[in-house]
C-alpha cells in the first residue's frame, strides 16, 4: 500500500503490545492465546485509524495508476495493514482506480511469506506463480514476500531503507512511483530476472 511511510506507528504498537523492536508485531498478535488475539488487533487498529487522519499518498502513485489504467493493466495489494486504511487511501486519492484482490493482515501468512503474492497471481490466472508480476514496496517484507514469489521486486527508496538497495532479494530502485512509467514503457530489467515486458504491477 503506497501511502507515505508512518513508521512511528510501529514503536506505538510495539508500546502499547509491551514488546520489543526485535519482535515482529504480527508474529506476537498470532502467538498469543486465541483469547487475547482480538483485544491485541484491536490495540494496533485503533493506532492505524487515528493515522489515517494524516495519510498522504507517494509521490508519483496517481500518475502511475493513471497510467496503469489507461493500459487496462492490473493492481492488486500485499499488505499488513487491516482493511480500513487501506480504504481510506482508495477512496481518497485513488476512487477511480480498480485494485483487485487486495489482501489485508486478516489473509494468513501475512508478509514476508509469499502467499498473498501467490494469491493473487492465482486469481489472476497465472500458472507459474508470481512469475510475470512486479511487486513495489518499500520494506524487507515487500522485497521477500516478491521474490519468494517468483515476482521482480521494485524498492520505493526513502530516508529508512537506503540499506535494502543492494538487498539480494531487491531487483530495481526507484525513487518515486512514477519513475516506473518509463521503465514499464522501456521493458522492465531487473537485477536477476533480465529485461521483460511485464504485464502485471502490484502494490
Amino acid at each position: 500500500m503506497q501511502s507515505l511511510p508512518q513508521n512511528y506507528m510501529f514503536g506505538e504498537m510495539r508500546s502499547a503490545l509491551g514488546i520489543t523492536k526485535e519482535t515482529d508485531i504480527l508474529d506476537h498478535v498470532y502467538s498469543l492465546p486465541p483469547s487475547e488475539q482480538e483485544e491485541a488487533q484491536e490495540k494496533i487498529r485503533a493506532i492505524e485509524r487515528k493515522a489515517m487522519a494524516s495519510q498522504r499518498p507517494q509521490a508519483g502513485l496517481v500518475q502511475l495508476m493513471d497510467y496503469l489504467d489507461t493500459r487496462n493493466i492490473r493492481k492488486g495489494i500485499c499488505t499488513r495493514n487491516f482493511d480500513a486504511p487501506v480504504d481510506h487511501l482508495l477512496t481518497t486519492f485513488l476512487p477511480e482506480s480498480l485494485f483487485h484482490p487486495i489482501v489485508t493482515r486478516e489473509f494468513r501468512p501475512p508478509k514476508p511469506d509469499p502467499a498473498g503474492i501467490l494469491h493473487i497471481a492465482k486469481e489472476w490466472k497465472y500458472e507459474d506463480g508470481g512469475d510475470g508480476l512486479i511487486m513495489v514496496g518499500d520494506s524487507i517484507d515487500d522485497m521477500k514476500a516478491g521474490r519468494r514469489a517468483g515476482a521482480a521486486t521494485v524498492l520505493l527508496e526513502s530516508e529508512a531503507n537506503g540499506h535494502l538497495k543492494e538487498h539480494e532479494c531487491t531487483d530495481l530502485v526507484v525513487r518515486q512511483l512514477d519513475e516506473l512509467i518509463g521503465i514499464l514503457e522501456e521493458g522492465f530489467e531487473g537485477r536477476d530476472v533480465g529485461e521483460t515486458q511485464r504485464e502485471a504491477e502490484k502494490l
